[in-house]
């Protein structure tokens, strides 16, 4: 039996689901995915009780989006959390290499183009709601706007803000992968949500210092993605070739992660399950978004999602001094 995946409540009374289905792998990331599995990746994922479901325009230069939306249109749109992102516009690329650059295996036929300003954003979502066939987003990010704080909220921010008044997004907010501008996304720009991407994982929880406290300020949903860190901890052991930020990981977090595993599994858990589970230990995390390239991925997540941790083991993680006190509660 599927086992029931706990929602939780925005501010706003959107109801998401702990679990959310990430879909850059939707647009051919590092390698070709046919229609059909990104089909059946989502099916999996709407009987394993998944409503929670994130793309972007970035993501194989709007390849995600369109897949996504074409296999979202069979179901009821009301039962759904979709969210998709804004600042790069795809633009006509007739000076193109052949393929994309930033990892996507699709031709190059276009190019993002960074804009966050209050017009970039209006026309970003418009054509984003043509690739997904939809009526309507549910959330939008303002993606990755890590050096574009002053166009992002003096245009990102009113533009979303308006398209909040007007019913055409329920929430907003900034999806990156850093927690400092998050915190200021939160308080300062009303953002309702946020996405935050390898930065609070077993491995690391600054986000403690300053997201978390704006979040419990306002009221702000923090939705977790990156939870293995880029594969670290997404087995039992780490590899030998294991990577940390999309690049060979360092010696010291290896032997970092290996003691997160040696005590895992003096708890009969493994690291991935551990991980996958951690940031919803904290109140103000609304859902763990987590990515799949095939249908089996899908049962191998829900499995992980529903192990039984015992409560001593994050108290032990705390006493080896592998995990800060403030992250469990």
């Amino acid at each position: 039996m599927t086992p029931s995946i706990s929602r939780r409540t925005t501010r706003t009374g959107i109801s998401v689901t702990e679990l959310g289905l990430g879909c850059a792998q939707f647009g051919n990331l590092y390698r070709v995915m046919p229609d059909a599995t990104a089909d059946e990746i989502v099916d999996a994922a709407w009987a394993a009780g998944i409503r929670m479901f994130d793309t972007a325009p970035h993501y194989g230069l709007g390849l995600s989006e369109e897949r996504l939306g074409a296999a979202l249109r069979r179901y009821p749109r009301e039962e759904y959390v979709l969210s998709t992102k804004v600042g790069r516009l795809l633009r006509p690329n007739p000076g193109g290499t052949g393929q994309d650059s930033e990892g996507f295996v699709v031709p190059d036929t276009t190019r993002r183009v960074w804009d966050f300003s209050e017009r970039g954003v209006l026309t970003s979502i418009e054509e984003s709601l043509e690739r997904l066939g939809l009526d309507r987003i549910d959330i939008a990010y303002i993606h990755d706007p890590d050096d574009h704080w002053d166009e992002a909220i003096s245009g990102a921010v009113p533009a979303l803000t308006r398209l909040r008044s007007a019913g055409v997004i329920a929430e907003f907010g900034a999806g990156m992968n850093q927690a400092g501008m998050l915190a200021r996304f939160v308080r300062e720009a009303d953002a309702d949500i946020v996405m935050l991407a390898g930065r609070y994982t077993l491995l690391e929880q600054g986000a403690l210092a300053d997201l978390f406290p704006a979040a419990n300020e306002t009221g702000a949903t923090v939705v977790i993605a990156g939870v293995y860190n880029s594969g670290l901890l997404a087995h039992p052991r780490p590899p030998a070739d294991a990577q940390y930020n999309y690049a060979d990981a360092p010696a010291a977090l290896i032997a970092r992660a290996n003691a997160l595993a040696d005590v895992c599994e003096s708890h009969g858990v493994t690291l991935p399950e551990a991980a996958l589970q951690f940031p919803l230990q904290q109140p103000q995390v609304g859902s763990v978004v987590v990515g799949a390239s095939r249908r089996g991925h899908v049962p191998d997540t829900i499995e992980r999602y529903a192990t039984e941790i015992p409560e001593a083991l994050w108290g032990d993680l705390v006493e080896a001094g592998l995990l800060r006190e403030t992250s469990i509660g």
